[in-house]
């Protein structure tokens, strides 16, 4: 499943934040999930069979598990897996957080249903979030805003985040779902939010406690005047720095301080920087698992 292997030498203590998001090598041992034709998802056996009760939504066969034939319609096929939400965190596959994600079966492809954001991985249907890169460029070079996530957030308590991050719900576009996270986590005007530029995605599988992320980021570049000071809006994050783009360079070449999927957004701006060189393409290659 994944192209990308550790590389050694100079490159290696970048690289190893690729590998680290890209543990999962094959998906034997997972069972394919489906949505008519298309296959939106893979499920462990354990949650596989936590979903035998629910023979009149879910059906199991040599291919794998699907949701039930007779289920048409987004809104049908959504309170299916509403309904297969609850049972498998009951059983203790992810958990209801109360925010629905499209389902599809590709990151480009028709939105098939939606589902409770706390079950993606345990489903290992493909979640999608916007990252921005909260740029700086003064006479003494490119700075970069980083923000400290919240010591009580559920993942990558107190590491460094972008200035600007989260997951896209149902019904919103990447562009849509950055105006309202800047608003929200960094008190940035929607006048200014709507400036960033898309600057590529990147991606990856990975396996977690959770099970299975798929997880594709659509990035952004955000010029921000001098002026513009982001502040905390909500309680997400505990503080916003500004940080010479050196410095932010070290912070994820030589520590474990950044959140796991933030350091591949951020080696992507290295790169685009010309800040790191990959001659072989390497790093570059490690960066969209999904496409």
């Amino acid at each position: 499943m994944s192209r990308f292997a550790l590389q050694n030498g100079p490159m290696e203590r970048l690289a190893r934040h690729i590998a680290a998001c890209n543990n999962l090598p094959s998906p034997a041992g997972y069972l394919p999930f489906r949505i008519g034709e298309a296959q939106v998802g893979w499920l462990e056996p354990d949650a596989a069979r936590a979903l035998t009760f629910l023979p009149k939504a879910v059906h199991f066969g040599p291919g794998g598990v699907s949701l039930a034939a007779g289920l048409r319609g987004v809104a049908a096929r959504s309170a299916a897996l509403a309904e297969m939400a609850r049972v498998l965190a009951k059983a203790g596959f992810g958990r209801i957080r109360g925010e629905e994600f499209d389902v599809r079966a590709s990151p480009e492809g028709p939105v098939l249903a939606t589902v409770d954001r706390g079950v993606l991985p345990a489903m290992g249907i493909i979640s999608q979030g916007v990252h921005v890169n909260g740029l700086v460029r003064r006479a003494d070079g490119l700075h970069l805003w980083v923000g400290w996530r919240a010591k009580d957030k559920a993942v990558a308590p107190g590491q460094m985040d972008n200035v600007v991050a989260g997951g896209i719900p149902a019904g919103l576009t990447p562009e849509r779902c950055l105006v309202k996270e800047a608003e929200e986590e960094a008190s940035i005007p929607a006048a200014l939010a709507v400036q960033a530029r898309p600057a590529g995605r990147v991606s990856y599988i990975m396996r977690t406690d959770e099970g299975m992320r798929r997880d594709l980021l659509h990035v952004f570049d955000l010029e921000l005047p001098e002026d513009v000071v982001p502040r905390p809006n909500d309680d997400e994050v505990e503080r916003f720095e500004l940080w010479p783009i050196a410095r932010v360079l070290e912070a994820v070449r030589d520590t474990d301080s950044v959140k796991f999927n933030v350091n591949l957004v951020l080696i992507d701006l290295f790169l685009r920087e010309g800040l790191v060189q990959d001659p072989a393409g390497s790093l570059r290659a490690g960066l969209d698992q999904l496409a």
